[in-house]
């Protein structure tokens, strides 16, 4: 009964959509330890960042699920979703909370004093974020900077510092998923209005919302562009910021104001695929140079 209602919650979390933060966030640990120690990251060190990113994506989402529960239910796309269903009980979704987040502190004291010292402004990005559909068009960009912790985190384990270096591969995660995030919200467009929820979509239409997700993507393109340059890195990891550029692109061609029929694709393979073009053209810059 456990393993079942173990599997019900991490379907309901959707726990293998890991895929699009944990790249970044391997990319951060590896990127900050050779840029600024000019050493690779033990093996500890990238352990503790991924039960980190596990303990804070469960949580996160988990959580998420509870906070919108009566919204979920007479939303007819998320109805059958495992808590409105009545799959699950809303104690034991708290008590899985419970634990993730006592993982990802436990990550936490395994890796810096910073690490640790930054831990409460992670938490309180990661709950704040369920709310601000209800009162802020501006929660997509609340929702980039919970997932561009990641890889500033990773960062952060791996240097025990935040830098302008840092902040950057922070800031081109926060726009990538501030846009991508946009599109998602674009299927719930009417419902949020009548519901009163605040989304892109809803309070400036489908076609206005896609614009502003593109050019959250081309501030994307744009700091990772930077990173390439303020970090002296290889041709590698050019070609991997320019496969990437393509993606984005692509990704925007399948969503259009009349149809969203694709949608899925675009949030989904895009997006995992981007996360490791990324990740893979990082670790080939640093292997080879």
């Amino acid at each position: 009964m456990g393993l079942r209602k173990l599997k019900i919650i991490l379907e309901m979390i959707k726990f293998e959509h890991s895929l699009f933060a944990l790249p970044f966030a391997f990319m951060g640990a590896v990127l900050g330890s050779i840029v600024i120690e000019k050493a690779w990251p033990t093996w500890m060190e990238i352990f503790w960042v991924t039960v980190a990113m596990v303990g804070a994506r469960s949580a996160a989402m988990s959580l998420n699920r509870v906070i919108d529960r009566v919204i979920d239910a007479r939303n007819p796309r998320t109805a059958t979703r495992a808590i409105p269903a009545g799959l699950i009980s809303i104690l034991e979704v708290i008590a899985f909370i419970v634990v993730s987040f006592a993982v990802l502190f436990i990550a936490a004291y395994q890796l810096n004093d910073l690490a640790v010292k930054l831990l409460p402004l992670a938490v309180f990005v990661l709950v704040l974020y369920s709310y601000t559909k209800r009162f802020t068009w501006l929660c997509h960009f609340i929702l980039g900077v919970a997932i561009g912790f990641g890889p500033l985190g990773g960062w952060v384990a791996t240097t025990g510092q935040v830098d302008p270096i840092g902040l950057l591969l922070f800031a081109s995660v926060m726009f990538w998923t501030a846009g991508f995030d946009i599109i998602y919200a674009c299927q719930d467009a009417d419902f949020d209005r009548k519901e009163g929820l605040f989304s892109m979509p809803s309070r400036f239409g489908i076609k206005n919302a896609l614009i502003v997700a593109r050019v959250c993507h081309i501030l994307t393109f744009v700091g990772l562009m930077s990173l390439y340059a303020v970090a002296d890195l290889s041709i590698w990891f050019l070609i991997g910021v320019l496969i990437s550029g393509a993606i984005l692109i692509y990704e925007h061609s399948l969503v259009k104001p009349t149809d969203l029929s694709k949608l899925d694709v675009a949030f989904f393979n895009m997006n995992g695929i981007l996360s490791v073009v990324m990740f893979v053209f990082t670790m080939i810059d640093l292997v080879i140079s």
